[in-house]
């Protein structure tokens, strides 16, 4: 190889390193891009149903999300806080009544194992008031410090999102054009046309996120209203709606049917926890996959390893954005190796290598 070539891989190796090192500002820029492909769809939709400009749909579209955002708003907290009262106030004998089960669990097991048991939990009481209770609650605290700080820089990368989306959002031919120019201009024209199905791609994808939005929300309430737990509706609209983030998001939706539901009983958060599990694996495994195939062609292992492989890669945030990482990665691979790389190739003549 030849020095200019040389400088040249060692320049195309080091602006690897810098764009891998800035992958967290990369990915929360790629968030916003999702964003704003989300309200540049129903600027879309706005425009094709109104026939108006398009300044005048972007100020309809913000307008419409903001109704819905305070809507349900409206519709999921405040029962909310009126049930969490119920609960603070009620949390005592919930605990009296959670200890009281436990007791009876190990003086059982005790029975079975030594054949005798007074049911008391003195080794729970041990362990609380051990000599490593302070360093374990100043480790508590630290988290907790570091948990605080998290959520402020979380709030600060949200800021930013939506900032960026609603500048894209009101400017997206703009924006694409600057991407196109940093390419050779040789493949500039088939570039914009991979960008443009990448946002096609996305639009059918948040189609498929909010398909299985409302396959959970309906199978939640259905599971809640079953059970006989309060509030089913704003339990199963929060479900619904945090089922856009995976993993993370279920799980946060677990926590206030159980809530309402352990002011009846414990054993039916129980079941409420059960059920969640069940519809959430159903989900995960079934009804995700399976719509993103019948929108995307993206194959349900795929979907499945793509939310492993970035989660690993970038943490978080790459949990949150696995699907639409996906869906790019697949245009991309599908419109630029296959297509105009590999497709192109010429098979050697015979006897040449």
């Amino acid at each position: 190889m030849r020095f200019g070539q040389w400088l040249g891989l060692l320049a195309l190796a080091a602006s690897l390193l810098l764009l891998w090192s800035l992958r967290q500002s990369l990915m929360t820029l790629f968030a916003a891009v999702v964003l704003a492909m989300a309200l540049c769809t129903l600027v879309g939709w706005v425009r094709q149903r109104l026939g108006c400009g398009r300044p005048l749909a972007v100020l309809l579209s913000l307008g419409l999300v903001s109704v819905v955002a305070a809507i349900l708003a409206t519709a999921v907290i405040p029962p909310f806080i009126d049930q969490f009262a119920e609960l603070v106030a009620k949390l005592p004998a919930a605990a009296a009544t959670l200890l009281s089960l436990m007791r009876g669990w190990i003086a059982g097991a005790s029975q079975m194992l030594y054949g005798r048991s007074d049911g008391s939990l003195d080794w729970l009481r041990e362990g609380l008031f051990s000599s490593g209770t302070t360093e374990n609650l100043r480790g508590g605290a630290l988290q907790l410090l570091g948990l605080a700080g998290g959520i402020g820089s979380g709030l600060v990368q949200l800021l930013f999102v939506v900032a960026v989306a609603l500048m894209i959002t009101v400017q997206p031919v703009a924006y694409r054009e600057i991407a196109v120019l940093l390419i050779p201009s040789f493949y500039r024209r088939r570039f914009r046309r991979v960008l443009i199905h990448c946002g096609e791609a996305l639009s059918a994808w948040m189609g498929g996120v909010l398909i299985s939005s409302l396959c959970v929300g309906v199978l939640a309430a259905i599971g809640l209203s079953l059970l006989d737990v309060k509030l089913v509706a704003a339990n199963a609209v929060l479900a619904g709606l945090l089922n856009i983030i995976p993993n993370i998001g279920p799980t946060l939706s677990t926590i206030f049917p159980m809530s309402v539901a352990l002011l009846d009983s414990p054993l039916k958060a129980l079941a409420v926890l059960l059920l969640y599990v069940g519809v959430q694996n159903l989900e995960s495994y079934l009804i995700t996959p399976s719509v993103m195939q019948h929108q995307l062609d993206l194959l349900p292992g795929l979907t499945l390893t793509a939310q492993l492989l970035f989660t690993v890669l970038f943490g978080p945030l790459g949990l949150l954005l696995a699907l639409p990482l996906a869906v790019c990665l697949q245009v991309i691979v599908r419109e630029v190796l296959i297509h105009d790389v590999l497709d192109g190739w010429k098979r050697p003549p015979l006897g040449r290598a």
